[in-house]
């Protein structure tokens, strides 16, 4: 069993969370039901599916729980861009989200190809 908590790609998931949090505040109060409680639910799946993964007992099942968090990091760029799209936020608000959602998303397949290839 692997210890989560010494993963990079946990610890940036994490950290994408509070970015998500606090980037939510900023959204219409129209929106808590909508696409507020959706892109949270999908971020704090990212590091929650790299932890599950973690307690698994082979890395077949340790990879398939990281492409489950690759789905939801996906999941929630796709919501940001509805974000940006509907003018919801400032685009400059939203650059260092995505740049953490790049990162995390290279380090993510970069695990699971490392998986794959051993």
């Amino acid at each position: 069993m692997r210890n989560y908590k010494n993963l990079k790609i946990w610890e940036q998931g994490i950290e994408l969370v509070k970015q998500i949090y606090v980037l939510v505040e900023q959204l219409p109060s129209s929106e808590k039901f909508g696409l507020k409680s959706q892109i949270t639910r999908a971020a704090v799946s990212i590091p929650s599916n790299i932890a599950e993964g973690c307690a698994r007992n082979s890395e077949v099942e340790f990879k398939r729980f990281l492409e489950i968090a690759m789905g939801s990091l996906f999941e929630v760029h796709t919501q940001l861009i509805i974000i940006q799209e509907l003018k919801f936020i400032n685009p400059e608000d939203l650059a260092d989200i995505f740049e953490l959602i790049e990162t995390e998303g290279r380090m993510i397949n970069g695990l699971i190809n490392t998986i794959k290839n051993s």
